[in-house]
Parts: structure tokens; sequence; C-alpha cells
């Protein structure tokens, strides 16, 4: 993995494991979480997420691309502890008008869940783009900010207080 290509957060959290991995597998939930203030809700899909492979399309807006949509696969799952997702405008294509013939995908977010004791779990963010393989779409990486990952962080914690 590119680490120059990635972002990632960690703090510990009040709750189990089990009680954030519910949360973090609901995408119905991943508005209330989201720390970069992009996603407007979920339009479709597996709610919550069971396995890899499932998806979900997300309603979305950004300053400077208004409302869109992205379709997330699970590419990582293990009840309780991992959970990411692979977003991609849907449907292709649908942005060509904004960022032209540019293919933006190939980026993750990860969710890693640790027991820490008395309850509590570290919870590490992680946001990758070094699977991004057109390079005339690196310059718009990345999208969120740390102190933004931070701030889904304490999202989660507030979730599930």
């Amino acid at each position: 993995m590119d680490d120059t290509r990635q972002l990632q957060v960690s703090r510990i959290i009040d709750a189990s494991p089990e009680q954030i991995f519910a949360v973090l597998a609901d995408p119905a939930r991943h508005r209330e979480l989201d720390g970069a203030g992009m996603l407007r809700g979920l339009d479709s899909g597996d709610a919550p997420i069971t396995a890899a492979g499932q998806a979900f399309v997300m309603n979305m807006n950004q300053d400077g691309i208004g409302d869109y949509q992205m379709r997330s696969e699970i590419v990582i799952y293990e009840a309780g502890r991992l959970i990411g997702w692979a977003p991609a405008i849907h449907p292709p294509g649908a942005l060509a008008h904004i960022i032209g013939e540019l293919d933006p995908s190939g980026h993750t977010y990860a969710w890693e869940l640790e027991p820490a004791g008395d309850g509590r779990t570290k919870v590490t963010h992680t946001y990758d783009w070094s699977g991004v393989r057109d390079q005339n779409a690196l310059g718009l990486y990345p999208r969120v900010s740390k102190e933004q990952m931070e701030s889904s962080l304490d999202r989660v914690a507030a979730a599930v207080a």
C-alpha cells in the first residue's frame, strides 16, 4: 500500500467493537457519521451490510460538483472488526460533464475496530486512494482531510454514546 496516498486517523471510543460495527455496517446511518458533509442519504442497497460484495448507493453533494450519486461496494468485511467500501460514480460516467473522461475510481474507506479493554474500542479510519489507476485523476485526491476524518470519529463516538 502506498502510504503517500492514504490518510489514517485513530482514537479510542467508549463502546464495544460490536456496537460501533453495527453503526458502520448500516449505510442508512452514514450521513450522521460524515465529517466531510458530502453525504445526503442512502438511495438504495443492502442495509445493514453482512458480507463483502454487497453494495449501496449514496446521494452526495460537493461544492463545484453539485448533486450526484456514488455506488459503494463492500471490499473488506469481517463482522465486528473490519469493514471497508470502494465508492465509484453512479452510474459510471455520470459526472463526465464536470470531470471529463477522468476515472477517479480506486479509492476506499475502511474501518478497523480493536478491543481496547473496559468495553472500549480503538477505531482506525483509513482513506486510501493508492488504487486510483488514472494518473490524471490523482489531482482530485484527497477528497477528505484528516480533520474531516477525525470529525467522523467524533460522530461515530456520538452515535454509539
